[in-house]
């Protein structure tokens, strides 16, 4: 089975392969310690960056959702006489 050639690395990830990160495509054995690490201090600069320019991380709690459950629709009856 033919695999996917990785693509070139988005911008502003220092040279950091990210374009498969997590992905199912993405070989165990390019998965290493080494690898992952410079990944982690990549993001640790940029989140660094990031607050240091004045952002600000806000914590969403774990029950939040972006789409609020909506009442279900009945179709029964619906038909005009």
């Amino acid at each position: 089975m033919a695999r996917k050639t990785p693509k070139k690395a988005a911008a502003g990830f220092d040279g950091v392969d990210i374009s498969y990160l997590g992905s199912r495509d993405e070989p165990a054995d390019q998965r290493t310690v080494e690898s992952r690490k410079k990944l982690r201090e990549s993001l640790n600069a940029q989140v660094e960056a990031f607050l240091n320019s004045g952002g600000e991380i806000e914590e969403v709690p774990s029950n939040v959702t972006a789409d609020p459950p909506k009442k279900p629709s009945s179709e029964y009856g619906n038909r005009t006489i």
